[in-house]
Formats: structure tokens, sequence, C-alpha cells
């Protein structure tokens, strides 16, 4: 089977679920990627690793993670992303693997010197992967939802949020870009996202970076679980 291409922040390392895994410094056209790969993994450490500095979602380098993912012989690509609630319905601790997603801001392409338009979509098959391992960890992933890419760095206003909350379910910095450029190298992509905390003015406590991770490290044991049933599965059907 190929290598799994799987991308996350630090959750998914410290938890060593992955198995060992190797530093790889990979070149593409599009600059170097850090991949670190095992057997039938390769994963793309998002926002860098520990000990150097921390890539902020703006300056993820989207084109070069996905064609160092392709060039390594991925061709499926699973990512797990912290998100904010837009909606009173998905209160912190929800899991959501999106059918869709909005990014209205400028996103990154693998093409720069050609008409190139691609369809985007997220990958059904996955999808439904990531659905059926959290089902037999007994853990509840909701089926489909939109997602709304904000740039970032900073949080969304609250009229953003109110705007964003009329077309989407949740909102993150990440899942835009990856899934952009992942359809652009013909990968499958699909995400299971994590609610970490409602979107600024959508819940009755002030919005604060500390509050946010402390639920993401709660959400963080339902999100490895489920890549770990995820990995038994692909490694029993080999």
């Amino acid at each position: 089977m190929p290598l799994l291409g799987i991308i996350s922040g630090p959750m998914l390392l410290k938890s060593h679920v992955l198995g060992r895994l190797k530093p790889n410094m990979v070149e593409t056209p599009f600059g170097p990627a850090m991949i670190l790969l095992s057997d039938d993994v390769a994963f793309v450490p998002r926002h860098g690793l520990d000990g150097e500095p921390y890539i902020l979602p703006h300056r993820i380098n989207h084109a070069a993670n996905m064609a160092a993912l392709r060039d390594l012989g991925v061709r499926q690509v699973v990512s797990a992303n912290s998100t904010g609630s837009l909606k009173a319905a998905f209160p912190p601790g929800t899991l959501v693997v999106p059918d869709d997603y909005i990014m209205l801001a400028a996103s990154p392409t693998v093409f720069h010197d050609r008409p190139v338009h691609v369809t985007p979509g997220l990958s059904e098959d996955l999808r439904e992967e990531l659905l059926s391992a959290a089902a037999e960890c007994g853990l509840t992933a909701i089926n489909g939802g939109v997602y709304w890419h904000s740039t970032g760095p900073r949080l969304e206003t609250k009229a953003e949020v109110r705007m964003a909350s009329a077309f989407a379910d949740i909102v993150g910095m990440t899942l835009g870009g990856e899934a952009s450029v992942a359809k652009e190298l013909d990968l499958d992509y699909a995400s299971l996202c994590s609610v970490d905390n409602f979107a600024h003015g959508i819940g009755e406590k002030p919005l604060t970076m500390k509050e946010i991770s402390r639920c993401a490290r709660e959400n963080a044991e339902a999100v490895v679980q489920i890549v770990k049933r995820l990995l038994e599965k692909r490694r029993g059907s080999e």
C-alpha cells in the first residue's frame, strides 16, 4: 500500500501513534519541505518541529508540503485541523469531518505560468474512512459541515464571525490551503476537525488563546484515537 500522507500539529507526534519516524528534507520546485517517514506514513509537521521556529498558518508552504508528499508516492492525505465553532450546535469538543469549505482569500497554488482551474473538493472515500474509524472508537464525528478558511494569524472579528456563520459551521486557518493544493496535485484529501472553541462572539465567555489551547489538549486524545484506528485498519488490510 502506498504511503499515507498525514498532516497535523504536534499532537500526533507527541502521541507516538505514527510509529518510528525519520526526518527527511525533500526539495521541491516550491521550496524544501520537512517530511517525517515510516514504512507506511509520510507525516507533515504543519507548524514545524519542536525546537524550531513556529510556522504561522499564513506562512505554511502548502505547495512544497503537498509536492513533497506526491514525490514520495503519496496519493491520499488526511489531516487533523483545529477549528472554532460558528454555531451553538457545534460546541467545543465536537469532531467534524467536513464535506466542503469556503476560502475567499487568495488560495495558494502550484500554477504560476499557465491557466489551470481545478474544481475543489474533499475526498468522499477518505471522509468515510475517518467517520468509520471514529465510530469504531466509540466517538461521534459529525458527517459533513462547511469549513470557513480565515487567513490568520489573527482571530476573526465578531462581524466576520457573524457573516461566516451564515454560510459555514466551523472556522480555521489551514484546511482551505491544504485542500486546494492537494487537488491541484491530484491528491485525495480529507480532514478530521476538532472544535476547540467558540468563535469570537459566539460563546458567552471572552475568547482567549489560553482557553483555545486548553480545549485543544482535551480534544487531542480523541483525534489520536481516530488516527490510530485508521492506521490499524489500513495495516490490517495489507
